[in-house]
């Protein structure tokens, strides 16, 4: 099963391309004095309704991209990689459903930045993982957590009122959501042993045979040799023997 992890350039490709048109935007705000802030979610409102579509892409400054930038190019190069007939649909679904709930659940003021995805990423990786159960996206899991665990701090009010707690929460409960609603394929490690075989049977096996049925250990009985007597010659011919006196031993 192992196969079906394949490095193609999408898995470079995709998180590339996503970041460099994060820069470009905030390149073109500076450039022209552009104010995309406004594009932003604006909480239930309708003109704050675009912000769901938009807001991904706007930063406020170089830190806030730059904070942005770097999980998203490690998440969605393991996105590709791991989830590769997911991706695109945990990316796009991703943004459209956290930046919902973010409308219906956040404060009046504008919510802008990529960091919705970042949660909808950690989220998804890590459940999936968990769910599949195989032990590399197991430690995929293991590793995402490792490495932005502590973000989950930001998910709760009043931990920083300089950011979109609210965006956040969205995005780890679209994660979390979309890591049972697509599937995968059934991982399974490869065989090694006779044992792990689906047609193994245990009472033709040397080692099993050596425990009775209390499971105690016992020496298998010798197996006793019948010899059996076979002749040197047999024919259905007539052999007439003729007896020779040797006369030199005389």
């Amino acid at each position: 099963m192992d196969n079906q992890f394949k490095f193609t350039s999408a898995v470079v490709g995709v998180p590339l391309f996503f970041v460099l048109f994060l820069w470009f935007v905030y390149w073109i705000e500076i450039r022209f004095g552009l104010d995309f802030v406004k594009n932003g979610i604006f909480p239930r409102t309708f003109s704050g309704f675009q912000g769901v579509f938009f807001s991904p892409f706007i930063h406020s400054d170089l830190k806030h991209l730059y904070n942005n930038s770097m999980p998203l190019l490690v998440l969605l190069a393991a996105l590709q990689f791991f989830y590769a007939k997911q991706s695109y649909a945990v990316i796009g679904y991703g943004i459209l459903f956290s930046g919902i709930l973010t409308w219906l659940i956040g404060r009046s003021s504008y919510h802008i930045g990529a960091s919705g995805l970042i949660y909808v990423l950690v989220s998804f990786i890590f459940v999936k993982g968990i769910l599949t159960r195989y032990y590399r996206l197991v430690a995929v899991s293991l590793a995402v957590i490792m490495l932005y665990g502590g973000i989950l701090w930001y998910v709760f009010p009043e931990v920083d009122n300089t950011i979109s707690w609210e965006g956040h929460l969205a995005g780890l409960i679209t994660g979390f959501v979309l890591s049972f609603v697509y599937k995968t394929p059934e991982y399974e490690k490869p065989i090694k042993y006779d044992w792990e075989q689906p047609n193994y049977d245990e009472s033709k096996d040397k080692f099993m045979q050596r425990f009775d049925e209390n499971g105690n250990f016992t020496n298998i009985p010798e197996e006793v040799l019948i010899e059996e007597t076979v002749p040197f010659f047999d024919s259905n011919f007539k052999i007439n023997y003729t007896i020779v006196q040797n006369k030199e031993s005389e």
